[in-house]
């Protein structure tokens, strides 16, 4: 569900991204009381049509009865609708559309080692696992390591430098950049496998994590997924979100169908939502997410492009092709969840559950 929020702040973290708080009412603190990880979706009306976005709040999360903060970092892209907006026009006073926080990218603190790689954006989910299990779990420890093109393009510098002085001991930073060579520290370059799977072991007992947090463009996020199967690290303490794919990287084949299959010439949906079913024609190329929003603008859905997991749902019965799917694990297929914007019918009849 979508709100009305005032922007209470917007402070500059860099030349190119911006770092947004929302003022939350009093009766929504319970509806915005985020887990750490989450994000939320913002959404603008330009020109009649609908432009959603969603972003990852970076705040440490306030257990009730204190107030929560909802901040959020935002990096100009490139033809970027949303984002040229937030950085251009968006000042304090204004009001954005901001949906509840969702999201499986999530932590609930305890006592133990984790660890983290993130690029560029992908620090901002991190920043609120981090200071949310430091401040709450006095026997945790917390590795960053991150990337960033240039020491000027690193967003959340003092958020981070702040960790470090005051939990020195439990918090251990360690900065790469791409493009720049650093005073001190490593040197320059990607963090691609081959480069992490020698350095993991250097910098923690890679085996002693009980945690991993990958986050950030897909090619680092999937370097650092091998490099750590490699090192031997067990599935299940891996979880990653994708803040950026390529439009040339090719799509994780998660329930895929073969490329042989083919669509029907006639097929329909069933889908519950919220309670309520519904049944639908599927047009030729649409979407099962399409398909749902001409009848219910409920439906839910942020990015569109695979990526958020906003939209997943349960594939009740019927076969489906996802055409991308960078925000499922392997369990989640496996179980027989898909994500509705990616998802084309491959039999006459699917039937689709968004509320399990």
């Amino acid at each position: 569900m979508f709100h009305p929020l005032r922007v209470s702040a917007v402070e500059q973290l860099t030349d190119d991204a911006v770092a947004i708080t929302f003022a939350i009412p009093a009766e929504l603190r319970e509806a915005f009381r985020h887990t750490p990880g989450q994000h939320v979706a913002l959404r603008r009306i330009v020109g009649g049509a609908e432009i959603r976005r969603t972003y990852s709040i970076c705040t440490p999360a306030v257990e009730a009865p204190g107030e929560p903060v909802v901040r959020v970092g935002v990096r100009l892209v490139e033809g970027g609708e949303f984002s040229t907006y937030a950085l251009k026009e968006l000042g304090v006073g204004d009001t954005v559309e901001v949906m509840e926080p969702m999201g499986r990218f999530v932590f609930e603190p305890r006592p133990g080692r984790f660890a983290a790689i993130v690029g560029g954006s992908g620090i901002t989910p991190v920043l609120s696992i981090a200071a949310t299990l430091l401040a709450r779990e006095p026997d945790a420890r917390f590795c960053l390591i991150r990337s960033d093109r240039t020491a000027a393009s690193t967003m959340f510098l003092d958020e981070v430098a702040d960790l470090k002085d005051r939990w020195p001991d439990r918090f251990q930073l360690v900065t790469v950049l791409s493009r720049e060579e650093q005073q001190s520290g490593l040197p320059s370059g990607r963090l691609d496998q081959e480069r992490l799977t020698g350095l993991l072991p250097a910098l923690l007992p890679v085996a002693d994590v009980d945690g991993w947090f990958l986050c950030g463009p897909f090619g680092l996020v999937q370097g650092a997924e091998r490099a750590l199967h490699g090192l031997g690290v067990a599935r299940n303490r891996i979880h990653q979100e994708i803040f950026h794919v390529d439009d040339g990287t090719s799509a994780v084949a998660a329930a895929a169908a073969p490329a042989s299959a083919a669509a029907p010439a006639h097929s329909t949906l069933t889908a519950t939502l919220d309670g309520r079913s519904g049944k639908w024609p599927v047009r030729e190329g649409d979407s099962l997410l399409e398909t749902v929003l001409r009848s219910r603008s409920d439906a839910p859905y942020a990015c569109k492009g695979g990526v958020c997991g906003t939209c997943r749902a349960f594939l009740v019965s019927g076969e489906v092709r996802m055409d991308r799917n960078y925000a499922l694990e392997p369990e989640e297929t496996e179980a027989g969840y898909v994500l509705a914007c990616q998802s084309h019918p491959l039999t006459p009849e699917v039937e689709l559950d968004f509320d399990r």
